[in-house]
């Protein structure tokens, strides 16, 4: 502590999607990586997002979860986010795309990089559109590997890949080498048709 002026802060927002906090394997309610910082929950709703038909009937059970956190640790924060928010990132996937885009929501990888781009000026993501070093392990954690989690099975990955590429204001070299992305926060777009 007093060492901020120097080296700054730490922010911990932590995105987790409905499957982590109903599986057993995850130990969402007992984790302590779940206990610090600011959680952010979603829920592959059905298409459009109506708000009521996704509390009646969501993908995976996490308002039970979410519930038991928010009883158990009322200071901390947590947030769900509305299921229209994936739909309408889809649909601009969609409206970029040479092709149609399967019906399926975003990937949390996108999701996470949209809610970075609504808090920050400038958001910088590693190894979303991979580097030189690219392999098919789909978490640098894990040593489980599949060429879907680069190319996508469920989420439209291709697709989100290309959109980032085109939002990209860093280098290609820096891309290249360091697999990282450079990207403008809401306040700092311009999408006004007069330039």
């Amino acid at each position: 502590m007093g060492y901020e002026r120097d080296v700054g802060t730490k922010t911990i927002l932590r995105l987790v999607n409905s499957q982590l906090m109903a599986s057993s394997e995850q130990h969402f309610l007992n984790s302590l990586l779940y206990t610090q910082g600011v959680l952010v929950a979603w829920d592959p709703a059905p298409y459009p997002g109506d708000l009521q038909e996704w509390y009646e009937a969501p993908d995976y059970p996490l308002f039970g979860p979410f519930r038991t956190v928010r009883s158990r640790r009322p200071w901390q924060l947590f947030h769900l986010l509305h299921p229209r928010l994936q739909w309408q990132l889809w649909e601009l996937v969609q409206e970029g795309a040479s092709e149609q885009v399967q019906r399926n929501p975003p990937s949390s990888g996108l999701l996470g990089t949209v809610l970075m781009m609504s808090l920050c000026d400038i958001v910088h993501v590693y190894e979303f559109l991979p580097s030189r070093r690219q392999t098919h392990q789909c978490h640098y954690y894990q040593t489980f590997s599949d060429d879907a989690c680069t190319l996508g099975a469920y989420h439209p990955l291709l697709f989100e890949k290309e959109l980032v590429r085109r939002m990209n204001q860093g280098s290609q070299e820096d891309l290249a080498q360091r697999g990282r992305v450079t990207l403008p926060g809401f306040r700092a777009l311009n999408c006004t048709e007069d330039e």
